[in-house]
């Protein structure tokens, strides 16, 4: 007897069971991945930043940015001390430091996030601001002792062959253009603000400050394909680069993770920023 004539359909219910088998499948793989590998690949990225009537003194500057290092039980000593290491090895003309060293709630990390930090210097020096995870005079202190200049609602002068530019570093809380605006010591003068919540883009545009350097949103952690990040609609960009009149900001997807201990197709970086003059201030 001849065996029984195979039929070439496929039901649409065996269909489904594979698409979501499948599915799930690179879920799980993606998340493992996130976990056990990408979170702890920090890779370094170079951007050339455009900046408004950029003294020629400061032509070339080169700005290593490390952000959201976030030591706490989710982000490993090992990859801080790596993005340290990875820093002093670009020999940077100076260092932004911009925010969120640990995760609310593990003060106990404080000191020693500043002693992995400790090895951190420049010609020009290192700067630093707070972000929202971090407790205003805990943090303060700790980073002071490594002689770090931590700018809350302030600002400092670099002075370099007769030239100067103007570093203006707010709180995360701080969001009042007049506020800002205070910092700014001689009108007419070249400022770069250092702002940790890259919405602070809005104010610095107001104020025809022609750079802002930020953190803040990891660059989504985890970017999902088709989707995005979840919380991409709450700031003007995720990471990179992004020009609002007069102004231009870059944000950098930062060193640690919070609340998940992953990172998918969103790697941490250090950011090497070289600066190039274009135009006058206006």
């Amino acid at each position: 007897m001849a065996p029984p004539r195979q039929s070439g359909h496929v039901s649409r219910r065996a269909v489904l069971r594979a698409l979501s088998a499948g599915a799930v499948g690179a879920a799980v793989g993606s998340s493992y991945y996130g976990y056990d590998n990408e979170r702890h690949r920090i890779g370094t990225t170079r951007t050339t930043l455009a900046v408004s009537g950029l003294p020629g003194a400061f032509v070339g500057l080169r700005v290593a940015l490390l952000t959201d290092l976030h030591l706490s039980p989710l982000v490993e000593a090992d990859d801080i001390a790596k993005s340290v290491s990875m820093t002093l090895a670009e020999r940077p003309d100076l260092i932004i430091l911009g925010g969120d060293y640990v995760t609310w709630g593990h003060e106990q990390f404080v000191g020693p996030v500043a002693e992995l930090l400790s090895p951190l210097t420049a010609p020009l020096g290192v700067l630093a601001v707070l972000g929202n995870h971090d407790s205003d005079a805990e943090v303060t202190a700790a980073l002071a002792r490594n002689r770090f200049t931590v700018l809350r609602d302030a600002h400092t002068r670099v002075e370099q062959r007769g030239d100067s530019l103007d570093f203006l570093g707010v709180r995360y809380w701080t969001r009042q253009a007049s506020t800002i605006a205070g910092l700014i010591d001689e009108p007419g003068n070249v400022n770069i603000l250092l702002a940790h919540d890259p919405r602070r883009i809005a104010e610095a545009a107001a104020l025809n400050i022609p750079l802002v350097l930020s953190g803040h949103t990891h660059g989504g952690q985890i970017v999902l394909p088709g989707l995005g990040a979840w919380n991409r609609g709450f700031f003007p960009t995720m990471h990179g680069t992004l020009e609002r009149e007069n102004s231009l900001l870059f944000v950098s997807r930062g060193i640690g993770t919070v609340y998940v201990p992953m990172r998918i197709n969103c790697p941490p970086e250090i950011a090497m920023l070289t600066l190039e003059r274009r135009g006058s201030l206006g």
